[in-house]
Formats: C-alpha cells, sequence, structure tokens
C-alpha cells in the first residue's frame, strides 16, 4: 500500500467546519468498512478545482484495492444513511461519489465501468459509470484534496490533454441530444442554469485542455464567446444559490428556449473546432518529423503573435480579431452560419 498522507491531525481544508465534522466521518466510516480494501479518500470536483462554495455538492472518491463485495457494499450504505440522518448539517445530504478499484482508477477504458456510487442527495448506493470519466481522473490527479491516502498522482496516469477533449466533445454530442428531447430537469430553475455554466466549462475545455470551476468557465465564457450570450450567462451565475430549492421550482420558458439556443451554438462551434483541428492534422503528415512540434497543441489553429489575431474565414479569406479564441469563433460562426 502507498504511504498515507492524511491533512495533519485529520483536518480537512474546506473553509466550513461543518463539512470537514462530515468529511472525518467519510473516512472513519469508509476505513472501518473496507478494513484493508481501503486505499485512499479525496475530494474532486468544485472542492479540488477551487470556486466551491455554500451551494456546491460534495464529490468525493474513494480508491480501493479491488471490487467491493455485496458485503462492504451494504456496511458502506449503512454508514451513508447514518451520516445523512444524524449529522445535522445540510452537507451530509449533499454528498457524491464513487468507490473505485485501483486497476480501474488507473487509466479509463470505454465503455467505462459502473461503479457502487452515492448520488447528490441519496441515502443509497447505487451502480454507476458516472465517475468513471477523463475528467474526473483529471482533477483528481491534477487538483484532487487528499483526505486519507497517497497523493493520487501515484494513482492515475496522466490524461492527455486531446484525450480529454475528444471525451468533452462526446459529453456536448450526448447533452445535446438529451437537452432537445425536453427533459423535464431542464425546465427547472437548477436545471436551466447548470446546463448553461455546464457548456461554458465544457467550451473552456476544448480551448484550453484543462478542467476549471463553473465559476472560471462562466468567467472565460463572458471574456471568449460572442456578446449576444453574456445576458444568459450571467443570469445562470445569479441563479446559483440554493440550488436544491430550484430543483422543485419552474424556469422562464424565455430562459430555457435561450439555453436551447446556446447549446446548439456550443456543439456547433465544438464540431468546426474538430474539423479545423482534423484538416490540420492531416495537412502535417508530409511535413519532415524532424521540424514537426511535439507539443501536444500539434494541429490546432495557428495565429500571429503580435497586433490583432488573425484567423481564415469563409467570407474575405482573412479576418481579425483580438484574441486567437475570438479569432476561431468568429471563422466558425461565419461558416457555420446559413448564406
Amino acid at each position: 500500500m502507498q504511504p498515507e498522507t492524511t491533512p495533519p491531525s485529520g483536518v480537512f481544508h474546506t473553509p466550513y467546519p461543518a463539512l470537514n465534522a462530515v468529511l472525518v466521518d467519510l473516512v472513519h466510516g469508509a476505513r472501518s468498512a473496507l478494513a484493508e480494501s481501503f486505499v485512499g479518500a479525496y475530494l474532486q470536483g468544485s472542492f479540488a478545482v477551487g470556486d466551491a462554495d455554500e451551494h456546491s455538492d460534495v464529490d468525493f472518491l474513494i480508491a480501493t484495492t479491488q471490487e467491493l463485495s455485496d458485503a462492504e457494499i451494504v456496511e458502506l450504505e449503512s454508514m451513508h444513511q447514518r451520516i445523512y440522518d444524524t449529522a445535522g448539517t445540510e452537507w451530509a445530504r449533499h454528498l457524491e461519489g464513487s468507490y473505485v478499484p485501483l486497476h480501474v482508477l488507473r487509466r479509463h477504458v470505454p465503455p467505462g465501468v459502473r461503479l457502487p456510487y452515492l448520488d447528490n442527495g441519496s441515502r443509497v448506493i447505487e451502480r454507476s459509470d458516472h465517475d468513471d470519466t477523463l475528467v474526473v481522473r483529471w482533477v483528481l490527479r491534477e487538483h484532487g484534496v487528499v483526505l486519507s491516502g497517497p497523493d493520487p498522482k501515484a494513482l492515475v496516469d496522466r490524461v492527455p490533454a486531446d484525450e480529454l477533449r475528444r471525451e468533452i466533445r462526446r459529453k456536448m454530442e450526448d447533452w445535446r441530444t438529451a437537452i432537445l428531447a425536453g427533459p423535464a430537469w431542464m425546465k427547472t430553475r437548477w436545471g436551466q442554469p447548470y446546463a448553461v455554466l455546464s457548456f461554458c466549462r465544457m467550451l473552456q475545455t476544448l480551448e484550453t485542455g484543462r478542467v476549471e470551476s463553473k465559476r472560471a468557465g462562466a468567467l472565460w465564457a463572458l471574456r471568449s464567446v460572442e456578446g449576444q450570450w453574456a445576458g444568459l450567462i450571467e443570469q445562470a451565475w445569479n441563479e446559483r444559490p440554493d440550488p436544491w430549492v430550484k430543483v422543485h421550482q419552474a424556469a422562464c420558458e424565455q430562459d430555457v428556449q435561450s439555453t436551447i439556443a446556446f447549446v446548439r451554438y456550443a456543439v456547433d462551434l465544438s464540431r468546426w473546432q474538430m474539423n479545423q483541428r482534423h484538416h490540420a492534422l492531416n495537412a502535417t503528415d508530409d511535413i519532415d518529423p524532424r521540424v514537426r512540434s511535439r507539443d501536444e497543441t500539434v494541429g490546432r489553429a495557428t495565429f500571429y503573435t503580435t497586433g490583432m489575431e488573425h484567423s481564415p474565414t469563409s467570407a474575405t479569406g482573412t479576418g481579425w480579431e483580438r484574441t486567437p479564441w475570438h479569432a476561431t469563433q468568429r471563422a466558425a460562426w461565419e461558416a457555420l452560419t446559413p448564406k
């Protein structure tokens, strides 16, 4: 087993004492239930990437030596029910996470594994592939908060930026299909802004190859996407407080329709970027390997680094914008807009 790196004196570094007490209970309970199968307990999600607040859920991941037995799952479920019922704080009702064997955690192998999973607001452990993603692995490896156990870098292989981007594109396509079907959750004051902020965050990951917080994604989008979406993004962020109340409240129909339009826009933009990246990679096939960049950004659009930014457009052949992202977006928008 890896050397333990539990924070000194069992102090977990969130700014919320009541949550820290819940996390102490979670780690002790998991250790007791799993015994030698316990490897480590971690925070991922917003408490790892930053910008978590009192409206955030608490994303955890517990690494195990092997697949859990039915008896272990029953004991863990009993532990989660006790915490949910007796902790005396809302944090106890918003734990969300999975129990992941080391051989699964090390690297993602599609189509994914249905892991023992506790959903936000639930007292019951179910099977789900919710956390068997590259996004979760990237966040855990790069920013995971150690509650108990080894450094997560010892448990998770590095996630290449391009693989992360491919997963995000697939997720955007899947979400688009689901959202266009008109699910009930999208019509709530929780779901509608959640969709907007999630697509902002995914667009940011496509651009940067990193996973940031929802707040960082919203701020990035306000600087980067077409100005017509600024009001929708600001409204989505302002709707974040009290999500567990708003999940039962109907969203404004106009906001829902604007969100659907934003989802279409974001996915169209991601498709255009993918095609441009593919064409750029193909264009480098005949270049002498000695002069090809070995950086992960090979195949991404190249922009002039002085003055205003430049990119090809379908209309004029050249276009000037204030950042590479704006230049790419302008070219995409013109290419996607019917003439």
